[in-house]
């Protein structure tokens, strides 16, 4: 049995930056669930969230050159693209007038759909190892994470200074940080 390759985060961006297509791949396998996740989040149709990852993909294999590994790290760079790829979607024309055909109907087995398959995309287990952080630090990681908030729509919707939204959320990223390295 083949032994699957694994690439530390610098080795990864090595190779993207030459276009390496099994790095890619490898990148597609690891990163792929967790940011489906957070578009199913926002926009809460399974088919709209896969066409818009697949976008997302699309849109890192041919900007990767503007990735700059000294202004944040890799997931994050590929977490506010699909972010912003999947907001400007909600925003368009287009989806808007689709969502207005889509009757009522339709709605109801979407909720339904979408119970099931939530769980399915957090193949990393985040959503388990958040309930051992602290209600403060929960609430802004959930919110961010798997909603699509940005810190600034978090303090405004919590009422709190921006500032204590960013250390919550730096203190929680590093809690779960230890979590995952002790697995």
């Amino acid at each position: 049995m083949d032994e699957i390759k694994k690439y530390t985060e610098d080795e990864l961006v090595a190779l993207l930056q030459h276009q390496n297509k099994q790095a890619f791949s490898y990148l597609y396998d690891n990163y792929a669930p967790a940011l489906n996740n957070i578009i199913f989040r926002m926009v809460e149709d399974i088919s709209l969230a896969e066409d818009i990852l697949q976008e997302a993909f699309i849109k890192i294999w041919n900007n990767f050159a503007n990735y700059d590994s000294s202004k944040g790290r890799l997931f994050t760079w590929m977490l506010n693209l699909t972010r912003n790829l999947t907001i400007d979607t909600l925003r368009s024309k287009g989806y808007k007038k689709q969502s207005k055909i889509s009757g009522d109907e339709n709605s109801v087995s979407n909720l339904h759909d979408s119970t099931i398959n939530i769980n399915k995309f957090d193949s990393m287990g985040l959503r388990k190892q958040l309930e051992s952080l602290k209600p403060d630090q929960k609430i802004i990681i959930d919110m961010a994470y798997f909603n699509g908030y940005t810190q600034d729509e978090i303090a405004k919707e919590l009422g709190i200074p921006l500032g204590t939204v960013k250390t919550r959320m730096r203190t929680a990223i590093i809690e779960l940080r230890k979590l995952l390295q002790d697995k």
